[in-house]
């Protein structure tokens, strides 16, 4: 009897022991889930805008229910902003705020397939890290 609950006492524990890693890894998989469908400040986003139409692409700085601050570039001019700081002219990214009103669409700026980031066609084609070319200006 007394060998019965040993193996009952062990097999509890052991139940407990894997219920904790699976709580654990739930709760890392959540986390990574909600990182990955909200919008934070830091993350570099494209903005589409409505009354005039037209395309914003940058950092998000703050998202708020009155609107969006960015600091980053009208897509329009996204190759001739790149010529420039390739070429090292003197270039740098606006800081803008848009009304939620005009805010139609935001979408994070990543990878899609074999297609490349804003990102990662800025790197590509000046050899500058655009998350630290958006930074901050001293």
């Amino acid at each position: 009897m007394k060998a019965l609950q040993g193996v009952r006492r062990n097999a509890a524990v052991h139940a407990m022991v894997i219920l904790s890693a699976i709580s654990q890894q739930y709760s890392e998989i959540a986390s990574a889930l909600r990182d990955a469908t909200t919008m934070n400040a830091g993350q570099l986003v494209l903005v589409t805008l409505q009354n005039p139409r037209e395309k914003f692409w940058g950092m998000l700085l703050t998202l708020t229910p009155a609107g969006a601050s960015l600091r980053g570039v009208d897509l329009q001019s996204f190759d001739d902003f790149m010529q420039m700081v390739k070429a090292g002219e003197a270039s740098a990214a606006s800081t803008v705020f848009f009304p939620m009103h005009r805010v139609q669409r935001m979408e994070v700026d990543a990878r899609n397939g074999g297609l490349p980031s804003l990102a990662d066609q800025f790197a590509a084609k000046t050899g500058r890290d655009v998350s630290k070319f958006f930074q901050d200006p001293q």
